[in-house]
């Protein structure tokens, strides 16, 4: 998961964002939380793949469990 996700206060202000794009973790937890598929969200955005997406989900869970997460 780190290797996938990252931090940086020059990219969105340092929200955790897929490596190499500007799309943040929140927004693939928003597209899944409103139902759409994994297939679909990689139709949307072709710059993802597969385990970006379960990258987001465990990022957001490890978050939520109040587990330090360097996304650096």
């Amino acid at each position: 998961m780190n290797d996938r996700i990252t931090a940086d206060p020059k990219v969105l202000v340092g929200k955790p964002v897929i490596r190499g794009t500007r799309i943040p973790v929140y927004v693939i937890l928003e597209l899944l939380a409103a139902g759409n598929t994994r297939d679909e969200i990689l139709q949307a955005y072709p710059q993802l793949t597969a385990e970006d997406v379960i990258a987001a989900i465990e990022y957001a869970s490890l978050v939520l469990r109040g587990e330090l997460v360097d996304a650096r």
